[in-house]
């Protein structure tokens, strides 16, 4: 989980932990959520539930993107728009310099 977030991500692995430990010990996996949630603090169960989530996509149990590659991802966004607007920069001086060419010149 390499996200970063309001949350310390001791707690964020904390709690997928505990998650993955007491899950038998409730009627459901989103009881347990809940449960654990609100004895550490986690705002919403909901967000809880997406870091369980995420943990078992990185752990290759669960298909997805994992957060590693989702790092990547964005990463590469990144430098695609960042390549993209040097790009632009460039045409727009090349049609500059391509129009002064073109004029003509007095001597």
């Amino acid at each position: 989980m390499a996200r970063s977030s309001s949350y310390p991500a001791e707690l964020r692995e904390r709690a997928v932990r505990m998650v993955a430990e007491h899950r038998d010990d409730y009627g459901s996996e989103f009881e347990a959520i809940k449960s654990i949630a609100s004895k550490l603090g986690i705002g919403s169960a909901e967000t809880l539930r997406k870091w369980v989530r995420q943990s078992e996509i990185d752990a290759g149990q669960r298909p997805g993107v994992s957060s590693e590659e989702n790092t990547e991802i964005k990463r590469l966004k990144r430098e695609n728009a960042e390549l993209r607007r040097a790009n632009e920069i460039l045409k727009a001086a090349s049609a500059f310099f391509a129009a002064e060419l073109d004029r003509p010149h007095r001597f």
